[in-house]
This record gives structure tokens, sequence and C-alpha cells, in this order.
């Protein structure tokens, strides 16, 4: 039995990825380093394809590492692997850019990271690969290093290390809860802890961060537009589902289920239109990334199954990472080439809107089917904001200034097969576990169902066109912004607390925010931070008794 078969696979697809970024070190490889992106996902690729469901477990290694393959985890891989290896091919057109080592280097750990997650099946296995994904995609975000790239990529480091410190804690609590590091054991356990409301929102927040969920949203629309290309692509259509998978594998069942749709439907809704007064064609994919987002949190806290989600995920990533990398063709494309790649870039978004016969009319179909009548109604509902949305960005992306006439193959390729991946995949892979066939959603009644969103759309886009209407633009970051913006006016409003004025309660909350930061400054000194944290642990360890 060899390491690219049988058990030892799994084990394989992290370890070649780590090899491979490691190589950059070497003077013969560090030029051609950019190929390497077409090798790394190879191996999860072929697990996906042809591995066997079940555990592997490598006990030498640190604590012992639990390796599994589920079927919703199957599904994600291969789509996940599927989107590094096109998102890899894109990458080729930055030959000749620099630090190209360093990116090849964090790319190659931020897909072993992404990998890990879907595969792990301890506690300690998950995290480090959580971890991972969200350490090292900070240099994907910064990799251009303007001053908006590392202006993003301050906010997304910080969220993620609040993320990171939150999926701790709570892992801490449910493993003492458990007396086990396995993640079966450890959810099965959170349902009776002690501390259960406290891990839950805990792992909320850590995986909320992660998952774009609002109002833990804010380092998307900022991070996506600033990394290039192809590293928006991964991380708008895979890696932010790390914090999806999180969520379904750890939440113990019932566990504020209502408060997570009703979070996840205030993010599908809010930031499609939000979406709306963005001009920055990969700005209102950001937030129709934290709009779709929204519907999969939603479907979590219904107690919907793993692979049900998982299927809406695998369109969505698709497609998502075909329409980013539309941005990067249409841009260095002109003429007939230009008009090829638009029309990829409509068909996609079509796709993510829920148009019958396509692959995103296909999920929705199969994801509501069995849903309370309100949250399949709302699921249905958010293709009319869906539609709107993916039509202001094919209108900017058609306005996009073009810096090229002629885009090579690399560019062209991925843009194409993603495209028909997202209309065609879904329809291939149907799980036999939904409740829904691939007939139910071909149906009369599942295809009148999926019309009249888009018909809303366009007959709202169309008088809104005769009117001359419009939204107003707006800068990429929302509550962030909102925050950042008001705080020059808060030290002069210090009774705004005692206000129920609107304006003046959120200048409270911003004054807060601030104080806060300033506490940060003194933190930042070791002799204060470290008592902190030993502070902290003792505590839990007090708690956990």
């Amino acid at each position: 039995m060899t390491l690219w078969t049988g058990p030892f696979l799994p084990l394989a697809v992290l370890i070649w990825p780590l090899l491979l970024g490691l190589s950059v070190v070497l003077p013969i490889v560090r030029p051609h380093s950019l190929r390497l992106l077409l090798l790394a996902p190879a191996p999860a690729l072929w697990l996906a394809l042809r591995g066997a469901d079940g555990a592997s477990t490598a006990p030498e290694l640190f604590l012992g590492v639990e390796l599994s393959l589920e079927p919703a985890s199957r599904l994600l891989l291969g789509m996940v692997a599927g989107l590094w290896l096109a998102a890899g091919v894109f990458a080729q057109s930055m030959a000749g850019g620099r630090n190209l080592e360093v990116f090849t280097g964090f790319w190659c750990l931020t897909l072993t990271g992404n990998l890990g997650v879907f595969l792990a099946g301890d506690v300690i296995t998950f995290y480090l690969a959580f971890a991972t994904v969200s350490l090292a995609a900070w240099f994907l975000v910064v990799h251009s290093r303007t001053d908006e790239a590392l202006r993003a990529g301050k906010i997304y480091i910080v969220l993620a290390v609040v993320g990171e410190v939150c999926l701790l804690a709570g892992f801490l609590i449910g493993v003492q809860a458990a007396d086990s590091f396995l993640i079966a054991d450890m959810r099965a356990a959170l349902a009776e802890a002690p501390l259960r409301g406290l891990a839950v929102g805990l792992l909320i927040t850590g995986f909320g961060i992660k998952a774009g969920m609002v109002p833990l949203h804010v380092w998307l629309p900022l991070a996506h537009p600033a990394a290039p290309v192809a590293a928006s692509a991964v991380l708008s259509g895979a890696i932010v589902k790390a914090g999806l998978v999180g969520l379904w594998l750890f939440m113990p069942p019932g566990a504020f289920g209502a408060g997570l749709m009703a979070l996840g439907m205030a993010g599908a809704f809010g930031a499609a239109l939000w979406g709306l007064t963005q001009v920055n064609p990969k700005a209102i994919l950001a937030y129709s990334t934290v709009s779709q987002m929204g519907v999969m949190v939603a479907l979590v806290g219904s107690g919907t199954a793993a692979q049900a989600v998982a299927f809406y995920a695998v369109h969505h990533g698709l497609a998502k990472g075909a329409l980013f990398l539309s941005v990067g063709a249409v841009a260095v494309s002109g003429g007939r080439a230009r008009l090829v790649m638009l029309m990829a870039a409509g068909l996609a978004a079509l796709s993510v809107a829920g148009l019958p016969l396509t692959g995103g009319g296909g999920v929705k179909a199969a994801v509501k089917l069995g849903q309370s009548d309100l949250l399949a109604l709302l699921i249905t509902a958010t293709g009319v904001t869906t539609t709107l949305i993916m039509g202001w960005f094919l209108w900017r992306l058609a306005q996009a200034e073009v810096s090229g006439t002629h885009a090579r193959v690399y560019e062209r390729l991925p843009v194409v097969a993603l495209t028909l991946a997202a209309v065609g995949v879904p329809w291939i892979v149907w799980p036999q576990a939904l409740a829904a066939t691939p007939d139910y959603a071909l149906s009369g009644r599942a295809i009148a169902d999926a019309i009249w969103p888009p018909v809303i759309a366009g007959a709202t886009a169309l008088v809104a066109l005769f009117l001359r209407l419009g939204p107003d633009t707006r800068p990429p970051g929302d509550l962030l912004r909102l925050l950042v913006f008001s705080a020059p006016a808060i030290w002069t409003q210090p009774r705004a607390a005692f206000s129920l004025d609107p304006a003046r309660l959120v200048a409270f909350v911003t004054v807060a925010v601030a104080r806060l930061v300033a506490v940060e400054h003194v933190l930042l000194r070791w002799r204060w931070s470290g008592l902190g944290i030993l502070g902290v642990v003792v505590a839990l360890v007090f708690l956990m008794d």
C-alpha cells in the first residue's frame, strides 16, 4: 500500500503542498515557483474523486492525528481542490512580478490549512488547520503591498486573531467536557456541558468571522478587492467555507439555531443591497459572497443536513471563483475575447441568481425542499436581491477599463472551466441523501418557484433605469467605516449613553471601541499582556474543574 492509495492518501493531501511550499527556498526552484501552484492541489483532487470514505489515524504524530473523509467533506474537498487548481492556472499571469516565491510558499501553506479543515477528525488537527488557513492567507491579502492592501490586511489579521482566540477558548471547554479530542465526541458533549452557552458563543464568533457572517463580515469586502485576482477567487470560493464547516461540525443540535437563521438572512438580504452601492466589481462580488454565505449559515441554523449545505457551498465556490477570475480576464481582453469573457461571467452570474436549468437553480430547489415554509420563502426571495447585485456586477464589469488587448489561454481557460463546472457539476454530483432529486429541480413547480425572483428583480431594474434612480456609492467596509468615521465626535458626547437618539447611541458604541483600542496599546506591552493571558488560563482551568 503506497502513500497515494488507501488510508495514507489523506495524510499525503496535507503533506504534499507543504513540501512544495518549502521547496521555494531552493535556488533551482525559486525562479519557477509559480509552476508549483499547478501541482499543489493534485492529491486532494484525486482523493475527492477516487478515495474511500472513512477515517485514518497517525498516532505517532502530535497527540495522534485523526483524518476522515465523509460524504459532505468529499463534496467540498473536490470543489476546493478544483478551485485552487483553476486559480493556480490563472496565477501564472503574475509571472515577472515581485516576491513570487513568498506568494507561492504561503499559497501552499494556506491550501494545506484549507484542505485540513475538511479532513480533520480531531480537535487539535482541526484547530491547527483552521489557524493555518486563517493566518497564512494574510500574506495573500497584502501581496501587492499597496496602501489599500496593507489597510485591509490589518483589519483581516486582527479579526483572524480574535477568531482564533475565541475558537481556542471554546475548544478548551468542549474538550474538557468530552474528555476526548474527537470532534464527534466534543460536539455531543457540548450539548450538556455546564458552560455550553459560553462555548457555543465563542465558537460561533470564531467560525462566523471566517464565514463572513453578519456582523462579523467586515474584513471580507476589504480583503477581497485588495488581494490579487487569483487569491480573491480562493478567498471567496474556498477559504470562507472553513468557517461554514466549523459551524456544522461543532454546533450541538439546536444550539442558537434561530439566531443563526436570523443573522444568516440579515446578511443574505442586507449584504446584497449594500453591494449595490459599490463600484469596484471585486467589492460587489465580496458583498455577494457575504450574502450567499448568509444563506448557508441560515441552513446550518435550521438543522439542514451537512450534505445539503455542502451541495449549496460547492456551487457557490465554483461560480464565485469563475466570477472573480473573470474580473482579471476581462481587464486584459479586447474585442471578441472580451465578449466571450463577459458571456462566461454572465452565465456564472445567472447560475448564482438561481436561474432554472443552471446549477444554482438546482441547488436552491434541492435545499428548499423540507425546510419550513418561511425559510423556503426567504431563500427564494433572496433570488431578487441576488439577481440585482449580479446584474450590477455585470454592468460594472462591462464598464471596466481595458489594461490589455489579448488575454492568454491560462487567463481565459479557468474562467470558462469554472463557469461550466458551476452550471453542470451540481447535476452530476447530486447527493442521494437529499430530499429532492434532479427530476424535482426540473419540475414545473420548482421552475415556477425560481422564475419569479429574477422577474421581479428585472422589473425593479427597469423602473430604476426609467426613473433614473440609483443607489449612492459607498466605500466598502459598511459597519467598520460607520464606527471609524464617527470616532472624532465621540469625545465631545460623553452623555450619549443616556440618550435614546439612535445617532448618539451609535456614537456611544464607537467611543467604547476607541477606548478599547487605547487599552490594546497598554496590553501590547508583554508584562501586561503576559499577566493577562496567564490570568485567563488560570480562570479557565478553575471554570473547567
